[in-house]
């Protein structure tokens, strides 16, 4: 047997909890979390000629959610000077714009003044917020930092050659060792892609939501539900910038919903508005574009209230048809049932459930005939981008799979009767 070691030998209970304690403590001072951004803006508030940028960054709120599990970052921030020229564009923006417009300043790294005055003069590419949220092509969501070996002068661009999109460096503004590092630029930073003057010159469509749903004929159950949550004037505010793109259940996704243990009318009203919400992109995806989709994991509008990660859409090819995967349910897209951008509405064989509210494994028992309601199979086929009118009725095949059913079309009659005298009614 080997030798015991007398230090070891001599171990108290106390100098045993002692030595807990300081490995405890070395634990937790090295992996400080990040501070919310509501102690970022509170740095900012005693420098008051970065004070519009700090409005721009306290008028998101769902910025912190984004970053309570981040551990460094640096904060690009713009003088008043500077920023003055472009406050009236921002303003223009819708608020799910201007945060990916503001995601876009936030660096995932930390960097000191020694960091930038060694970066090569080849440059050096570092990931931002926006990145993370998905909407950002390929690596339009990261920043290219170069530095001239002549002057030192510090220049942060996006990685795109063709971008007229680039900040100068001006100054280091505050840092929290490791964790935090502000720098001052002297420009507003645009993702290559991110049409800043969408809103300015492009025309409001001021499509009416409910209406097109209405006029679609298979969701007045949706209209319904859209029209009493108040969620649909959010929509309707959200159609500038990047558009978006609606996953509408049919009323025979609702009759089967109906049938299991899931009851979205007893849910809580915020709990309703973000499953709602959970059916919508921010950003504008017809057919083609869904058909051929980079990024399968789609954050939704529910992600944007509730933070990145969460409430998130996975959408794939199954059988030749664009398939749209909740973590809970899989739905098929049956129809477009208006597409004119900024605003696409498609027609979805289910009632997308999230995980974060229904859990992993909610029972789903169907109703007689119905054998699987987790995993429905889309249509054998779908429209294609080339001949897909702006209304359509139903994808072929469609038609017959909503009249099986005898049952079902006598529970429709009397569902649709109720549900067009409440929409009327609110109109």
């Amino acid at each position: 047997m080997a030798p015991i070691n007398p230090a070891i030998s001599h171990l108290t209970p106390t100098t045993t909890l002692t030595y807990f304690l300081l490995l405890l403590l070395a634990a937790t001072t090295t992996t400080t979390p990040i501070l919310a951004i509501t102690n970022l803006t509170a740095l900012l508030s005693s420098f008051p000629d970065f004070s519009s940028f700090t409005s721009l960054i306290t008028s998101i709120p769902s910025l912190t959610s984004d970053l309570s599990d981040r551990s460094a970052l640096t904060l690009l921030v713009i003088p008043n000077s500077y920023l003055s020229s472009s406050l009236d564009l921002t303003r223009r923006l819708s608020p799910s714009a201007l945060a990916d417009l503001l995601r876009y300043h936030i660096l995932l790294q930390y960097l000191s003044s020694s960091d930038l005055h060694q970066v090569p003069p080849s440059g050096a590419l570092i990931t931002t917020l926006f990145q993370t949220t998905g909407r950002a092509s390929s690596n339009s969501g990261s920043v290219n930092i170069t530095r001239n070996p002549v002057t030192n002068a510090i220049t942060i661009s996006s990685p795109y050659p063709f971008s007229s999109s680039n900040a100068t460096v001006l100054s280091l503004i505050k840092t929290l060792p490791y964790n935090v590092s502000i720098i001052s630029v002297n420009s507003l930073l645009v993702p290559y892609g991110f049409d800043l003057m969408a809103s300015e010159t492009r025309p409001t469509l001021g499509v009416n939501i409910t209406k097109a749903l209405l006029d679609g004929h298979s969701f007045l159950v949706a209209a319904s539900l859209l029209s009493a949550s108040g969620v649909v004037q959010e929509f309707e505010a959200d159609e500038g910038g990047a558009g978006i793109t609606l996953f509408v259940p049919t009323d025979s996704a609702f009759s089967d919903l109906s049938a299991t243990a899931i009851s979205l009318q007893s849910l809580p009203a915020d709990k309703k508005a973000d499953v709602l919400k959970f059916h919508v992109l921010h950003s504008y995806y017809p057919l083609g574009s869904l058909e051929s989709i980079v990024n399968p994991v789609q954050p939704t509008l529910a992600t944007e209230d509730m933070g990145a990660g969460s409430f998130t859409l996975n959408i794939s090819r199954v059988n030749g048809s664009v398939a749209i995967d909740s973590g809970i349910v899989q739905a098929s897209v049956t129809q477009t049932v208006f597409d004119q951008n900024p605003v696409v509405i498609f027609g979805v064989s289910k009632v997308l459930l999230p995980k974060e509210i229904f859990g992993r494994n909610p029972v789903l028992t169907s109703k007689p005939g119905n054998t699987d309601i987790g995993n429905a199979q889309p249509p054998v086929s779908a429209l294609s981008p080339e001949n897909s009118p702006k209304m359509l009725s139903s994808a072929p095949g469609v038609r017959e799979e909503i009249k099986s059913g005898v049952g079902g079309l006598q529970w429709l009659s009397t569902l649709h009767l109720l549900c067009v005298v409440f929409v009327c009614n609110c109109i």
